[in-house]
């Protein structure tokens, strides 16, 4: 007798399921208020931030979102030993986080409080030497991922249809012109086909994902895709502080310093920190400029597949399998189709009146969701990787790179969005 095939939900599709949760809640009363962290001296600080009331809605919404990530490990089968005390810990550095970037002085200087988490996150990860069990329990693409489902209710359709049309020429653009360059530099540093491939995926698409996705096509070396997501990821550190800026002294519009953000910044998450620290539109943009080179990701996979099968590979006499149709539905990015459902279901199917009603809740749950995700970031982070010697080459062809993509994309940007 034929043993049935246990049933199992990935990562994405559990996304959009607690995104979704957490929205039907809101919408049958679960709403929220926003946690006050704005202080100025000590004595606001502990009549506003740390008063009774304001501690009770930090609670509330730890056991809202404590409650999530439980129900996520057990729809992805992780044990609960470790995520029962890790979880806590990293709600609680993404509270005092939050506490930095609500003092006055530091508003001043625009500074987020997911720049404050992931600080805190890689002081921790630097300076102390953290257990396994602890760094393997944190689901950062999980947490950045479902607060991405929950930005679809204040994005609307329409914005989508309009700026995704441009971001998909700006994506196709981008990724093409990005890709074949990074791959030569690599091929010219005479870095293996192997690293080469996972390389340029990151540097031309979306980063983590597109790495994962290139090194599942091709059934890549884990220890060389665990360095192209640590340079992806510290990489990605600098340019979501400082491409704000620098786009505020080149006088850039919201709308192109959103797609310069969204189509040059490697991780989804880092797109959205940097976009918040701009405004609302740059926020908009950045992420469904994003999201359209995530749509790009299930098809870079099938042509890197197709490449892969058909050149010669690390080892001839391992036989690749030939991509498919169905191959090109398990690298895209699912999350993106949560996100699309979202913005469709609070732009023509929710009542302005209860959209009105739940917004501030929904937004307040959403940007925590990418707090915790910076805070994990920073804590699975470590500034070593970057200098050991064997790993030299593969650096320098990233930041050559990356360099080109960052110009490369603010010219496209220009071009499209500069209205």
């Amino acid at each position: 007798m034929k043993s049935s095939k246990p049933f199992e939900i990935s990562e994405d599709w559990v996304v959009v399921i607690l995104g979704f949760l957490i929205i039907l809640l809101a919408i049958g009363g679960l709403v929220l208020p926003k946690p006050s962290f704005s202080w100025s001296d000590s004595s606001e600080l502990f009549s506003k931030v740390f008063a009774g009331s304001n501690l009770l809605i930090l609670v509330k919404q730890f056991v809202l979102v404590y409650a999530v990530a439980i129900l996520g490990a057990l729809l992805l089968k992780k044990p609960l030993k470790f995520l029962l005390i890790v979880f806590p810990i990293i709600y609680l550095l993404a509270v005092v986080a939050m506490l930095f970037a609500g003092n006055s002085w530091v508003k001043e200087y625009n500074l987020e409080a997911v720049i404050f988490s992931l600080g805190l996150g890689l002081l921790i990860s630097n300076f102390f030497t953290l257990p396994d069990w602890f760094k393997q329990t944190l689901s950062t693409e999980l947490y950045v991922k479902v607060g991405l489902v929950l930005l679809g209710s204040s994005v609307i359709f329409g914005d989508i249809l309009k700026a995704g049309s441009l971001g998909l020429i700006q994506a196709l653009l981008v990724v093409v012109s990005v890709w074949y360059f990074s791959y030569w530099v690599c091929r010219k540093l005479k870095i293996d086909k192997e690293m080469s491939l996972m390389l340029s995926s990151a540097v031309s698409i979306c980063g983590v994902s597109a790495a994962i996705a290139t090194s599942g096509a091709i059934k890549g070396d884990t220890k060389k895709l665990s360095y192209v997501i640590s340079l992806v990821l510290i990489t990605a550190i600098p340019m979501m502080i400082f491409m704000p800026y620098l786009a505020e002294w080149l006088n850039l519009s919201q709308a192109v310093t959103g797609a310069w953000l969204g189509g040059s910044i490697d991780t989804t998450g880092a797109v959205v920190a940097s976009g918040s620290l701009v405004g609302e539109e740059a926020l908009k943009i950045s992420t469904i400029v994003k999201f359209s080179q995530n749509v790009l990701l299930g098809i870079a996979a099938f042509f890197i597949s197709i490449y892969w099968t058909y050149s010669k590979s690390v080892d001839d006499e391992i036989k690749k399998d030939k991509p498919s149709l169905k191959l090109i539905w398990e690298r895209f990015p699912k999350f993106v189709v949560g996100f699309v459902l979202v913005s469709l279901l609070f732009s023509f199917v929710i009542p302005e009146q209860t959209n009105l009603a739940i917004k501030d809740s929904l937004k307040n749950i959403q940007g925590l969701w990418f707090v915790l995700a910076f805070v994990s970031i920073g804590l699975e982070t470590n500034f070593k990787d970057l200098f050991a010697q064997n790993n030299k080459k593969p650096l320098y062809a990233f930041l050559i790179a990356q360099t080109f993509n960052i110009i490369v994309t603010l010219i496209i940007a220009m071009a499209l969005f500069n209205n």
